[in-house]
């Protein structure tokens, strides 16, 4: 190590030190931040949110324009004396006047989109417009042609099995002898013979045919030449107009529905602009035909309420408030979730909200006004299986419309209608019938056709317990297809879109180990329990449905899963099983989620769960469809809810709502509130399953609700052109109700 130089040797080695004191640089010099203590505000104050800076000066404006108006009234009375400004401090609350013309009730259009309708009206309305959410335009296909027909089935096949396939044959008569033993069960009488005596008569029975003039409930069909632009590739037919095309049209139109099953209809469409262009459309139809408001210039006067699923797609929200702030122009708009209006309208503050639509049911638990994030369910079944697969049932005992096609607009208008009219869910009324429908085809006669039913009218919407019987071969296909899923704006390979841990159980009962959250946690559940893991104390299990599995009295085996870790985002699954279990020949192993077999391995189940990205989970979890049991979907939901408290469960389960359409079923409130009480027996008298209160119905609860949340005065939720035009989508996180 060379020692200290001398400046005299640094001199003559010419490497003196020559500094004149300058600096390198004129920029000031920093001082380093000190990390042990150090405090910032920045998007601490509500003054640093544009949204909510806005919201405070337009209160301000208000109250100096309610002073000048004061004043000026005072000017022109001749009376000095000012008085208190009460009224003035009760407005400052309660947000904005009706005198500003935003809170008529009048001026504020309610859009409720469903999986198969839409309804819509004004918020002053006592009840809305209901439309199918449907499209006719012109096309060289109608979508008969296009796709294979419905029910599925092999026409060329000999016998009936192979016609509708060996597997779901077996489990319809597996269905039928189980509700045998039931009804005997009940006491009910059940003849050896009834499934006979239907097969027999529907394949004897021949049609009737009836001259148009002697029927005098023919349909109205839509005539094509009425339509407003033959030219334009863009006109169309809406709603009900567009059912009642004729499939024989000349030129041919084609069927479009923008929503399916509950989300956007990317299986049917191209291209995603086609798919929003549609959507817009319907509503931009719906508003001029239904509400009469034809000219563009006056939807600048009306405000909008929308409401969006529970478990929604974010992409969808965005594309939604776009629309109507760039398209409709509307002076501005809020957001509100399906369960949180279906509240609003009954005036519950607490329900277990239960939603059966036409494609989908969703599922979710509502307290003081707002959804419980961790209960929401989203069921990819309802009204139009059943009338799918009653149909099925009835082809299948050799219905004499044996031509029966749901694709087809009469046909469809035909099984929805014998669905509404013989589908019930009581066993009393279970015996042979005989019943006689109508076929009205467009430009041909009528023909009239008696048949016999028996057990299919209960088996068809008992689909709710089996969903199995429910055909699901279509509803994930082209998913994702067209619009990518919504990822973090900060680490773009993490998606966004609401998560609950309800549906995580529900996919884990379907597909073990694939519902994992982005954490890397997985349900303790439903993986096999570690037997040298150290034991901890044992948590309550409130629903443990495969204890009671064994309706035999068999002896089954132990049961137990290690406890899942605490916190919001741990899924509660609805099966229990662990690495102790015993399978039915005696060998341990883990356990099967019916009590029966084990289960094989599912994918990816010894793979790192740490070389799982995010993406690739959500991709996952998209590949499962969620269909589950009615009855184990709202305990699994209610049980997330509650959080192992047990108050909280006996309300939920309390004040279970049934609402949608596809509830309209006789006796469909009673046969779930029995389905649950059979699951919980403990909890007998606690169970209590209901309709919307005020017997209003059930298909407009959720719209009413919104209409109620439209009129309240204090709503800081609204969505002005200005705060979209300066942060876009960004202004959700701002506004809406719950977390965004």
């Amino acid at each position: 190590m060379v020692g200290k130089v001398s400046e005299r040797v640094l001199l003559r080695e010419g490497l003196e030190r020559t500094d004149n004191g300058m600096k390198q640089t004129s920029w000031p010099d920093v001082a380093a931040i000190n990390q042990k203590n150090y405090y910032t505000e920045y998007m601490k104050r509500d003054d640093q949110v544009l949204a909510l800076r806005l919201q405070a000066e337009a209160a301000r404006d208000r109250l100096v324009q309610n002073a000048k108006d004061r004043d000026r009234a005072l000017a022109r009375n001749g009376n000095a004396d000012v008085p208190l400004p009460i009224p003035d401090i009760q407005q400052e609350d309660g947000g904005p006047t009706a005198a500003d013309g935003l809170m008529d009730p009048s001026k504020v259009i309610v859009i409720h989109p469903g999986s198969q309708n839409l309804r819509i009206g004004f918020a002053s309305d006592a009840l809305p417009k209901t439309i199918p959410m449907a499209l006719a335009t012109k096309f060289p296909q109608t979508e008969s042609e296009m796709y294979e027909a419905l029910p599925r089935r092999q026409f060329e096949a000999k016998t009936q099995d192979q016609q509708y396939g060996e597997e779901w044959s077996k489990k319809y008569q597996k269905m039928c002898n189980d509700l045998k033993v039931d009804m005997r069960a009940n006491k009910r009488k059940v003849l050896p013979n009834s499934k006979e005596l239907v097969v027999n008569f529907n394949r004897r029975t021949e049609s009737e045919e009836i001259a148009l003039h002697n029927d005098p409930l023919q349909i109205e069909w839509t005539d094509v030449k009425s339509l407003e632009d033959p030219d334009s590739l863009a006109s169309c037919f809406v709603g009900h107009g567009a059912l009642r095309v004729p499939d024989d049209s000349n030129p041919k139109f084609k069927l479009w529905w923008p929503i399916r099953h509950g989300w956007l209809n990317e299986d049917e469409y191209s291209t995603a602009e086609h798919l929003h262009d549609d959507l817009e459309t319907l509503l931009d139809k719906a508003i001029r035909q239904e509400l009469g408001l034809t000219k563009n210039s006056a939807w600048k006067n009306y405000s909008c309420v929308f409401v969006i699923p529970d478990l929604y797609d974010k992409r969808y929200v965005e594309q939604v408030l776009k629309s109507c702030m760039t398209w409709f122009e509307f002076s501005r708009i809020c957001f509100i979730q399906e369960s949180m209006a279906a509240t609003f309208g009954a005036g519950y503050t607490q329900a277990c909200v239960v939603d059966v639509g036409a494609q989908k049911t969703s599922i979710a638990c509502v307290e003081d006004g707002l959804v419980i994030e961790d209960s929401r369910i989203n069921l990819k079944y309802g009204g139009y299986d059943v009338t799918e697969t009653f149909m099925k049932m009835m082809l299948y005992d050799n219905f004499p419309y044996q031509e029966m096609n749901l694709r087809r607009r009469y046909d469809f208008l035909l099984a929805e209608e014998l669905k509404i009219k013989h589908c019930t869910m009581s066993q009393a009324d279970i015996s042979v019938q005989l019943y006689q429908f109508h076929l009205r085809v467009p430009n041909q006669p009528t023909h009239k056709y008696q048949f016999k039913t028996y057990d299919e009218v209960i088996l068809a919407p008992m689909g709710f317990y089996e969903p199995a019987i429910f055909d699901h071969s279509a509803k994930l296909r082209r998913r994702r297809k067209l619009m990518d899923r919504s990822y973090n704006a900060y680490e773009v390979d993490v998606p966004d879109d609401p998560a609950s841990a309800a549906q995580l159980a529900i996919l884990d009962l379907l597909q073990p180990l694939v519902a994992s959250n982005a954490n890397g946690f997985s349900l303790s559940q439903a993986s096999v329990a570690d037997p040298l893991a150290t034991p901890s104390k044992e948590k309550p299990q409130p629903f443990n449905f495969l204890g009671r599995a064994g309706e035999n009295g068999t002896p089954m085996g132990s049961n137990a899963a290690s406890p899942a870790p605490e916190g919001l985002s741990t899924p509660a699954a609805p099966y229990l099983f662990g690495a102790n279990s015993t399978t039915t020949n005696g060998s341990p192993g883990p356990g099967a989620r019916n009590g029966t077999s084990p289960a094989p391995p599912p994918p990816g189940m010894f793979v790192d769960s740490s070389s799982r990205t995010a993406k690739i989970l959500a991709e996952e979890r998209d590949a499962v469809l969620p269909v589950a049991p009615l009855d184990i979907a709202i305990l699994t939901a209610i049980q997330n809810a509650a959080k192992a408290e047990d108050k909280k469960l006996r309300d939920y389960l309390g004040s279970i709502m049934v609402i949608g359409g596809g509830s309209k079923t006789p006796f469909f409130t009673q046969t779930l509130e029995d389905k649950l009480k059979a699951r919980r027996p403990d909890l007998f008298d606690r169970i209590l399953v209901s309709r919307s209160a005020r017997d209003m119905d059930e298909q407009v609860v959720v719209w009413k609700g919104a209409s109620v949340f439209a009129k309240l005065p204090a709503n800081d939720s609204w969505i002005t052109p200005p705060e979209f035009e300066r942060l876009g989508a960004r202004v959700l996180h701002h506004k809406v109700l719950w977390a965004w």
